[in-house]
């Protein structure tokens, strides 16, 4: 899913990678698996400024899909009332990884899996590496490791210093190999210590299902689908050498706690399914089109196929048909809110803005906690150009980024919205706040300042002016 296809969903978010939890499967991306524990700590310990950029997915229907995987699975894992959120990465590979109080999954692995089931085992491992607190015990680990490796490194120096001084050549290479092989023993000592903690995370995760009473069998199908993949790419892995245990390791130390579980045979309610396989055929269309939609869906007349060919229809500039296909859909799910919303889209490409307003209202109120939705609402009574629809538009947007704070593109949104009504000092404040949340806070300190010159001192807007002028960006 590109920001071209989403202009109005997707951006970039720089976040700190901490911890890698399912390889990659291309075989351009295999070596990335044996990565030294030295490249390991610096992806750890990067301050925002060096920080990694994701290319992150909004997507009101798929985000709200996903937190009801998780929602069950931080209850019973006692991190309900954490503050964890799960965030869309656009990356066709299947992979996920946690970062602070965040989850990571690739739109890749939403695709590829053919349940909610699968997708749920991967959230379920996600989350017992955040409840056991892996990250802060894998600094530890990475700065015991950097210390190993530096002590041998200074032994090795020191010999190496000992031979020259006393003219052996042998002394020599001897140190070398001390230095080398110190840093060896710390860099596997890391990796061994890693694939023990994806062990307890894979039967942590079988726990929380079990207690949420569904299967494991969708983990077993993730695992093997890996091992299938890496036979596929033809390259030979070193167990040793790698941060987790190869796939059918870890099938055959789950397979027996899993088909013992008095829910294994556990199918996902239907209403799920129907979802998930909504879920796919967007991503399908926004991915890679129809063709790779036909090859999800056999049944052409499958409800995912239907939303995958009206998308598409709709990105490939036909309106006209893609409407009469929505339209179909809405008619058989007409409390479906993302259908709605759909419609909205259409209408705005079609040049239809009131009409689009319509949809996205309606959308709104089938769905009315969906900040997304609300902001999608508000871009589409701002396209009406009509004053009294734009004022409109200010308080829809506002409400949606209250919910949705760090939504970068609503502040562009409203900062227009802002700018028509003549708000000139909340038209800068706005666009203070989009510069701020993409991580440009020079340019968020210049438009703050240029907003208090046209605020009430001491209103609510002027401080938060401030407090944007003031902030100090962590890790500086």
């Amino acid at each position: 899913m590109s920001c071209t296809k989403l202009p109005f969903r997707c951006h970039e978010a720089s976040v700190r990678i901490r911890l890698m939890l399912f390889p990659q499967l291309l075989k351009s991306r295999l070596s990335r698996l044996a990565t030294s524990f030295v490249v390991t700590f610096s992806l750890l310990s990067a301050s925002p400024a060096h920080a990694q950029r994701v290319n992150v997915v909004r997507d009101a229907e798929i985000e709200a899909l996903v937190a009801d995987y998780v929602r069950p699975i931080l209850k019973v894992a006692g991190l309900n009332r954490s503050g964890i959120e799960v965030v869309l990465v656009n990356d066709n590979s299947f992979n996920a990884f946690v970062a602070g109080r965040r989850i990571f999954v690739h739109a890749g692995a939403l695709l590829q899996s053919e349940s909610p089931n699968e997708i749920i085992g991967v959230l379920a491992h996600e989350v017992a590496h955040l409840a056991g607190g892996h990250q802060h015990r894998l600094r530890e680990q990475l700065a015991r490791a950097q210390t190993m490796a530096v002590v041998a490194m200074l032994v090795g120096v020191g010999a190496g210093v000992a031979g020259a001084a006393t003219g052996s050549e042998g002394f020599g290479r001897a140190a070398t190999g001390l230095a080398m092989g110190g840093t060896e023993m710390a860099r596997r000592s890391l990796l061994g210590y890693q694939r023990t903690e994806e062990i307890t995370a894979d039967r942590a995760a079988v726990d929380y299902l079990n207690k949420t009473k569904q299967s494991g069998r969708g983990m077993l199908k993730t695992f093997d689908r890996m091992g299938r993949d890496l036979a596929l790419a033809g390259v030979r892995i070193d167990p040793y050498q790698v941060s987790h245990p190869m796939p059918r390791d870890r099938i055959a130390n789950l397979e027996e706690l899993v088909r013992k579980s008095p829910y294994f045979e556990t199918k996902d309610p239907a209403g799920l399914q129907l979802r998930h396989d909504l879920m796919r055929g967007k991503l399908a269309a926004y991915t890679a089109g129809p063709a790779a939609a036909r090859r999800i869906f056999k049944d052409p007349s499958s409800i995912g196929m239907q939303y995958a060919d009206a998308i598409s229809t709709y990105l490939s500039g036909n309106p006209r048909d893609a409407l009469a296909k929505i339209d179909r859909l809405i008619a058989s799910q007409p409390k479906n809110p993302y259908f709605h919303e759909m419609r909205g889209e259409i209408l705005i490409k079609a040049n239809r803005p009131q009409d689009a307003a319509k949809a996205f209202g309606q959308a709104v109120k089938l769905a009315p906690s969906s900040g997304l939705l609300q902001v999608g609402y508000g871009q589409a009574l701002l396209a009406t150009g009509d004053e009294a629809q734009i004022s409109k538009a200010v308080s829809e947007l506002s409400a949606g980024l209250t919910r949705e704070r760090e939504y970068v593109n609503g502040y562009r949104f409203l900062a227009q919205a802002h700018g028509r009504l003549g708000n000139i000092g909340a038209a800068e404040l706005a666009s203070a706040e989009e510069r701020y949340y993409s991580g440009n806070y020079q340019e968020a300190r210049v438009f703050a300042a240029r907003a208090q010159t046209k605020l009430k001192r001491g209103s609510p807007e002027w401080v938060r002016a401030q407090d944007i002028i003031n902030s100090k960006p962590q890790g500086r």
